[in-house]
């Protein structure tokens, strides 16, 4: 198998604006100004539907996709669903639903079943011209067979069944003759080929399991290898793109397409999709789903993308992304900070502002009148001046942010403490005077003092401050479950881990914090699920599905950039 070297790679994150220039662009240029397939541009995204979309793909996706869109083309959605026992349906609903949410839509809707009857006939014609036969070693002694990178292979001992014997047999396994396991239909290439691929691959398996599409009108299969590269023909596939683990399997694809004289789809490999702190392996995924670990594929932490689009991910940042990762011949790592770059910058760009308080804390305005209700006017995005504005209400008992107050205040913190002023966002400046303990010792109160003539935030003698904080109005709030949702792992490489131990070494025990009795805005009260929205100085966060009027529930999609939590991780309180 070819090992790709691996590189870490950490691109600039700045999308092109005009298309990336990449290898494979630049070979569809060259086809289009040769005329090699007098002008077309066909591309396919060809999922197997046995399992749940993941960020891996949407490299894949924007590819297929893009590359036909820019330059006139089409691009087929087909289901490679030649393994009954791991397919169903709801994968292919569910893939669908990705592929439209990334922006994408298909010309062609195709599965890989609508051509067994293509691919059965086409099994018959190899066998008639003796380039393939039935043999009935098992599957562990195929394996045996098969040799090694170092030693060749040796011939099955029914390998030079007559072609007349191997036609009988293979149409006994069509007919449900024999049971699974029994005989297997595999090409006659050469065994000693260096090429562990080439070593006479099974083509067809016989397997009694009904299929989410074709039923029990089947018993035999073919395996992914021989139906893969005859499907891209009978779709006129011109530029097939494949990531490069596939790069070994290109010479058998095209002796099927040679040996039946069909059109040759020209395959493209490039580097997959790999970011630091996640793991896209499915069988690793499935691990943590069934372990309980996460809850379920559409978990916020998970890499698939049911899970990154209930966290609260755009499908224009994971496009941005893709694109700025760029496009290789050799594998490497993206640093998952730069998927979080453009998953800011388009929410920053796009996401409406409003103000919560996670872990609240009671902040009184004495000299402000109890019963008085000021609306003060607050920015609905500042990226964006057709936002508008909103109302926000301000009363004299507030809730402010835990961490927004210290009543010993280390060095280098400038928010509110005994003795100081800080301003509150589109208020008031308010000076600390007292603090309220409980039993424990622990501050529940914090009391202020305001300066009715700074309303707005700011001073008509000129005075400054040099923090704002946000606040929300008691009287006022509603209150909401947030989830906060950190990485997965501890480790950008999931995988690194000492003898004995498995990935789930690697487990961030801290990767989810559920915060109850969070207080909200009241302009948040009807939030439609999936939502997104910038709490100002928290970060970006999401309405999650199980949210409802009567309970909201918000996910943090990401974090704002906390200068100050850098300065105390660093020890510099």
């Amino acid at each position: 198998m070819h090992r790709a070297n691996t590189e870490i790679r950490i691109p600039t994150p700045t999308p092109p604006a005009a298309p990336a220039s990449n290898f494979i662009r630049d070979i569809i240029l060259n086809d289009l100004k040769t005329n090699k397939y007098g002008g077309r541009v066909q591309t396919r995204f060809p999922p197997e539907p046995n399992g749940y979309l993941h960020i891996g793909h949407a490299k894949a996706i924007c590819l297929d996709f893009g590359l036909a869109d820019e330059f006139g083309g089409h691009t087929n959605l087909r289901f490679d669903d030649t393994n009954p026992e791991k397919e169903e349906t709801e994968y292919v609903e569910s893939i669908k639903q990705d592929v439209k949410w990334l922006g994408f839509q298909w010309d062609g809707l195709f599965y890989a079943s609508d051509y067994f009857d293509q691919l059965y006939d086409w099994a018959v014609q190899l066998v008639k011209a003796g380039k393939a036969y039935v043999d009935d070693l098992s599957a562990d002694e195929i394996r045996q067979y098969r040799g090694t990178l170092t030693e060749p292979g040796k011939n099955s001992p029914y390998r030079e069944r007559t072609a007349e014997e191997n036609l009988d047999l293979f149409e006994r396994m069509r007919a449900g003759e024999f049971p699974n396991g029994a005989k297997v239909l595999r090409a006659k290439i050469d065994m000693a080929s260096p090429n562990l691929n080439m070593r006479d691959p099974v083509m067809y398996r016989i397997l009694h399991a009904e299929h989410h599409r074709t039923g029990a009108r089947w018993c035999i299969y073919p395996m992914y290898d021989y139906a893969h590269g005859q499907s891209d023909s009978l779709e006129r596939v011109t530029h097939s793109m494949c990531t490069l683990e596939f790069a070994d399997h290109q010479p058998l694809y095209n002796w099927f397409i040679e040996q039946l004289g069909i059109f040759p789809s020209q395959q493209i490999e490039f580097d997959r999709l790999n970011v630091t702190y996640t793991l896209l392996s499915k069988r690793k995924l499935l691990q943590l789903v069934q372990d309980g670990r996460v809850h379920g594929w559409d978990d916020p932490r998970m890499p698939t993308l049911g899970g990154i689009r209930r966290r609260g991910y755009t499908p224009e940042a994971i496009r941005n992304f893709v694109t700025a990762a760029g496009v290789s011949r050799t594998n490497g790592i993206t640093d998952l900070a730069m998927l979080e770059h453009f998953v800011r910058e388009d929410l920053n760009t796009h996401a409406p502002r409003a103000m919560a308080v996670l872990r609240p804390l009671k902040l009184v305005i004495d000299n402000y009148p109890e019963h008085q209700v000021e609306e003060l006017e607050a920015v609905n995005n500042p990226e964006d001046p057709s936002a508008g504005t909103r109302k926000v209400p301000f009363s004299r008992v507030l809730y402010i942010e835990q961490d927004d107050f210290r009543e010993d205040p280390p060095k280098g913190y400038y928010r509110l403490s005994p003795g100081r002023e800080v301003r509150l966002r589109y208020g008031y400046y308010v000076t600390c005077t007292k603090v309220v303990k409980n039993a424990k010792g622990e501050v529940v109160e914090v009391h202020c003092t305001y300066d009715p003539a700074t309303r707005g935030g700011g001073s008509p003698d000129g005075r400054k401050v040099k923090a704002t904080i946000h606040w929300v109005s008691a009287a006022h709030t509603i209150e909401a479950e947030v989830r906060l949702y950190d990485k997965l792992f501890t480790k950008p490489d999931p995988n690194e881990v000492a003898d004995g131990k498995d990935f789930t070494a690697n487990l961030n025990p801290d990767s989810l914090e559920i915060l109850t009795g969070c207080k909200l805005e009241p302009s948040l009260a009807n939030t439609a699920a999936g939502s997104r929205y910038q709490f100002e100085r928290l970060g970006y966060f999401c309405a999650d599905p199980d949210s409802a009027p009567a309970k909201l529930v918000f996910n943090r999609t990401v974090a704002l950039k906390d200068t100050w939590a850098k300065i105390e991780k660093k020890g510099g309180s």
